[in-house]
């Protein structure tokens, strides 16, 4: 039995190829994929900066959504036909792909498979930043960098869902109105004016800033700290490497820098951490009190159109391709 799955040339083209149907462990399930979600992580693998964890699938994708074909003999929370979402390390861009069985969810009535595709990534990276690391609580206050991504906009649900004030950074005046839409409070276009100076200004401080920028951001993300400040860092698409840090600031607020991703995090991580948040907020989404912000969908065929949509910092929340 074969499968078509996307696979990246030397010239980070993508192409459509055939292999077979991976072939379940103990403890995995194998689902029949409807729909997968897109990630800035999936760029910069097809870029060669990225590469899959030690004996995960080469195939790109971390996150699907679909049905329930095959189940392990030591696996009984599932069953043939279930639907479900979930993470994956590997493997998402395929039409099936062998999960781990406590890595998977159960798609709620009310959610469709394309919201499903684009939810567990983006949700358990915001939770994970927010709660597992940040400690948010509510009335507190979060910064939340690039607003209008994909993990920007789950983050701001999450936090106004608990009571927590959002203040966001984006490049445009459109993508600030649709942050507000999700729940943000103070917005900031970045391109317009310092985001230390607005914070400053408006608020005095934050509690907590979650940021992928990096770079000369850290200097900035200090000042804007209230005492005992976090910062939840999640990726550096500003620069890796900070001239002049300030460290004089940084003791004087007693702040903490924290680091993070997720994907090359084990297996039993991961198992928690998805138990932790459906616990908190599987009735939410179930209820749609909480709902995946989809930005646009592409038919699998058209995965890169969909690549160059989110490389271009055009999207507003998530991008999710099916399987037609």
């Amino acid at each position: 039995m074969m499968l078509q799955i996307q696979h990246q040339t030397p010239n980070q083209q993508l192409i459509l190829e055939q292999a077979p149907v991976p072939e379940i462990s103990p403890g995995q399930v194998l689902v029949k994929v409807t729909a997968f979600g897109l990630n800035r992580a999936d760029t910069l693998q097809r870029q060669g900066k990225y590469p899959p964890p030690p004996g995960e699938s080469p195939i790109m994708g971390l996150e699907v959504a679909g049905e329930v074909i095959e189940v392990a003999a030591d696996v009984s929370r599932w069953h043939v036909g279930q639907r479900v979402f979930g993470l994956v390390a590997g493997g998402g861009y395929a039409q099936y792909v062998a999960v781990n069985a406590d890595h998977l969810m159960a798609i709620p009535d009310a959610m469709t498979t394309n919201e499903a595709a684009g939810c567990a990534e983006v949700f358990l990276t915001a939770y994970q930043a927010l709660f597992s690391l940040g400690q948010l609580k509510n009335h507190q206050k979060v910064l939340l960098h690039a607003g209008a991504s994909g993990v920007g906009s789950a983050a701001i649900r999450l936090a106004q869902l608990v009571g927590a004030k959002v203040a966001v950074t984006a490049s445009s005046d459109e993508k600030l109105v649709f942050c507000q839409q999700l729940g943000a409070e103070l917005l900031i276009n970045y391109k317009q004016s310092s985001f230390a100076e607005q914070i400053k200004t408006q608020w005095g401080g934050v509690d907590l800033i979650v940021d992928v920028v990096g770079g000369d951001y850290l200097n900035a993300n200090v000042k804007s700290l209230n005492m005992d400040g976090r910062i939840v860092q999640l990726a550096m698409l500003g620069g890796r490497y900070v001239e002049n840090f300030d460290m004089a600031l940084m003791l004087a607020k007693r702040a903490t820098l924290m680091a993070s991703t997720l994907r090359n995090r084990s297996d039993e991580y991961k198992s928690q951490l998805i138990q932790g948040f459906v616990e908190r907020f599987a009735e939410a989404l179930a209820t749609r009190r909480l709902t995946v912000c989809i930005d646009s969908t592409f038919a699998a065929s058209e995965i890169a159109l969909a690549h160059q949509r989110l490389e271009q910092n055009q999207s507003m929340g998530k991008l999710v391709c099916y399987w037609d």
